[in-house]
């Protein structure tokens, strides 16, 4: 496959990582459908499209609210979710990068994190108690109690998930 070296702008870069994290969210979309899951796409890009315009004229607390929205939310039984979905290609993430520009407001929230090597899952309150996602740990997607479901279809979206990003 021949690839064009133009030399990437600051700009592809962004629309390089806009793909990629949307790419990861309908993989994780796909994956709580495929484990019997309501799926309810809820961030500011899906609820609120042409709004980020307007975000820079808003209160500030307003717009960080609107801009800190799940990505997600995810439904079973009685279980109610804020799915926040990152795409890191090495696979790290902190508190740190979560609360870049303030306070996160979505204590409840789980922050699935899609890597070139698997798909793993962290709530904010463990965000808060200091753990972290990085290689080699243990923090793997396909363990979280309260996702529990048929691991081979977690196997497999994981598998679709490294197969696409290994080359990005």
């Amino acid at each position: 496959m021949e690839h064009c070296n133009c030399g990437a702008s600051e700009k592809s870069n962004q629309l390089q990582n806009i793909l990629k994290g949307r790419i990861a969210e309908a993989i994780i979309n796909q994956l709580f459908l495929n484990l019997g899951f309501s799926v309810f796409r809820f961030g500011m890009e899906h609820s609120l499209p042409n709004f980020k315009t307007l975000l820079f004229n808003l209160h500030p607390d307003v717009a960080f609210s609107i801009r800190k929205m799940p990505d997600l939310i995810v439904q079973k039984n009685n279980d109610v979710f804020f799915i926040e979905v990152k795409f890191r290609a090495n696979g790290k993430f902190s508190l740190v990068e979560l609360e870049e520009e303030g306070n996160y407001p979505y204590d409840n929230a789980r922050i699935v994190l899609v890597s070139k090597e698997n798909i793993k899952c962290l709530s904010v309150i463990e965000l808060r108690e200091g753990k972290e996602m990085y290689p080699g740990n243990y923090n793997l997607f396909i363990n979280r109690k309260e996702f529990e479901g048929d691991k081979r279809i977690v196997s497999e979206f994981c598998n679709y998930a490294v197969s696409f990003f290994s080359n990005v």
